[in-house]
């Protein structure tokens, strides 16, 4: 069975409150509900974590080094576009493999939110695929 750290950034904690429109009508629970859900016939043991600390996610990422997780899907929130210290963590806890995810197309909107700085430390990013972007992020974690 593979162990996979799913990580939510800042602002995460605020789905369902913070427009719906862009980000979905689930509270935090409910996107972990639903991961978990969907996940439950896959071969994978699932951890949450949230965290509006850039630092926190940090030693997250350090944990699951030293936690022998498999794989990581992060969603680092608007810590994508600028924390370089997220993307130094991703890099240090090689050979882990990370998925970044986005619930929205951020290719598509503000000029800022289409950069990521992140994303050049893992495997892939999956963006605009709404909250299936994380079943997608975990399943290719699996292969």
């Amino acid at each position: 069975m593979k162990k996979i750290m799913i990580i939510n950034g800042v602002n995460l904690n605020m789905l369902g409150i913070r427009e719906k429109g862009v980000y979905g009508y689930l509270d935090y629970k409910g996107l972990c509900d639903f991961i978990t859900d969907k996940c439950k016939d896959l071969d994978v043991k699932l951890d949450f974590f949230q965290s509006n600390i850039e630092g926190e996610i940090v030693n997250c990422l350090h944990g699951c080094y030293y936690g022998g997780y498999d794989g990581v899907v992060i969603n680092p929130g608007a810590h994508t576009h600028y924390s370089y210290a997220i993307y130094d963590a991703i890099k240090a806890i090689a050979p882990i493999p990370v998925v970044e995810v986005h619930i929205s197309d951020i290719h598509s909107r503000e000029p800022f939110r289409q950069v990521s700085v992140t994303a050049p430390a893992c495997i892939a990013q999956i963006s605009g695929k709404g909250y299936d972007g994380y079943i997608e992020a975990v399943e290719s974690l699996l292969e």
